[in-house]
C-alpha cells in the first residue's frame, strides 16, 4: 500500500486520467474530491462490498466459480 501525506487542496493523480483532491480536513473527517472518466465506477469500499455480496447472492450456488469469473470478465471488455 502507498501512503501519501496530502493537505486541504492538494491532489494525487492515478495513471493519467484518475484525479483525487482532499477537498476538506474537518477533525477526524476528510473529504474527498474525485475526478475520473464516467467509464470508471467510483463507490465508498462498503457500499462496493454491498454491491459484491448482493450480486454473489443473486446467482445460484451450483454455479461454477469459473462461469462467473467469465461472464465478468466479458462485461468489463463489453461495457
Amino acid at each position: 500500500m502507498l501512503v501519501l501525506s496530502r493537505k486541504s487542496n492538494e491532489s494525487i493523480m492515478i495513471g493519467d486520467d484518475i484525479e483525487v483532491r482532499v477537498v476538506e480536513i474537518t477533525g477526524k473527517a476528510v473529504k474527498l474530491g474525485i475526478e475520473a472518466p464516467k467509464n470508471i465506477v467510483v463507490h465508498r469500499k462498503e457500499v462496493y462490498e454491498a454491491i459484491k455480496n448482493e450480486n454473489l447472492q443473486a446467482v445460484p450456488k451450483e454455479t461454477p466459480k469459473e462461469n462467473i469469473i467469465s461472464l465478468a470478465e466479458y462485461f468489463k471488455k463489453h461495457k
